[in-house]
């Protein structure tokens, strides 16, 4: 079982922040760290039915951060939590990730999802509709440019007539889905991704996600689930007993983070106490 945590969504002031944050979870000893991956920003009031922070920004660009927290850092992963991935060109994102992977020496794996803001997709002139469908032809397109130095490929939303990135063998570059539980979305995570990150405590889900992904043919062994830990006020016999009830359900990583309400000095703290805690629980 991994751990980790997540950058703050919203980004700091001062870069150096940014860097002294996650220097500090790569010397407590967590494993991964990730971001949101939002391009733009929109005022506060604009999506009453959001929370504020899920769109006020603004938001680290993680191919930028994780270049640059690459290069301060030996050990810690780097996941995109997630990158909307039907409001980017596909060979750009292909191209951003491989030279990624590359550069941190294969610490970078692609979380992705389809989201909720039909404005961001508008401002960045991508259909909204039909998101979910054009994220699974995004899947097979990056795995190509990935693999092979040309690629050609016609399909509804991609043409590419011998084109790619002729890079070579590339390091391996999982891709993540960050889902809600209904049925469509964890048949599509099932069929494609490597991994599944659940917006919430969804073990309940993971006997119906597995069956799944055997009924597409895949063998479940090493597909991976990653699920938010809350290390709040209840205090370590409870983080305790959540991270032994995940490990029971087959997660296999944890992502550790604050209660709300805790800034982002009071949250580091609170995490990198709470890390030595689930990681006994886990190897308990």
């Amino acid at each position: 079982m991994l751990f980790g945590s997540p950058l703050p969504i919203t980004a700091f002031a001062e870069v150096a922040a940014i860097r002294n944050y996650a220097v500090s979870l790569e010397q407590a000893g967590f494993d991964f760290t990730s971001t949101a991956g939002h391009v733009l920003a929109q005022p506060e009031g604009t999506n009453p039915q959001r929370p504020p922070r899920q769109y006020t920004g603004p938001f680290y660009d993680p191919f930028v951060t994780f270049g640059y927290l690459s290069a301060i850092t030996s050990r810690l992963r780097f996941i995109s939590a997630i990158l909307i991935l039907p409001a980017w060109p596909t060979a750009l994102v292909a191209k951003q990730a491989a030279e990624l992977a590359l550069f941190s020496g294969g610490r970078f794996e692609l979380g992705v999802g389809i989201s909720w803001n039909a404005a961001e997709y508008q401002a960045l002139g991508q259909p909204f509709h039909g998101r979910g469908m054009r994220m699974e032809e995004q899947i097979a397109v990056l795995r190509r440019l990935w693999a092979e130095d040309y690629v050609s490929f016609t399909g509804q939303h991609h043409t590419l007539d011998k084109v790619g990135l002729h890079r070579g063998t590339l390091p391996p570059i999982p891709i993540w889905f960050g889902t809600e539980t209904g049925e469509r979305a964890l048949r599509r995570t099932a069929r494609l991704a490597d991994g599944w990150m659940s917006l919430g405590d969804a073990t309940a889900e993971l006997p119906r996600l597995l069956q799944y992904v055997r009924e597409a043919g895949r063998d479940p062994v090493g597909f991976k689930v990653r699920v938010p830990l809350a290390v709040g006020d209840d205090g370590p016999a409870a983080w305790s007993a959540t991270v032994k009830r995940y490990k029971a359900a087959g997660v296999t990583h944890i992502n550790v983070t604050p209660p709300p309400g805790l800034d982002a000095a009071a949250g580091l703290a609170r995490v990198v106490e709470a890390l030595p805690v689930v990681r006994d629980a886990a190897n308990g």
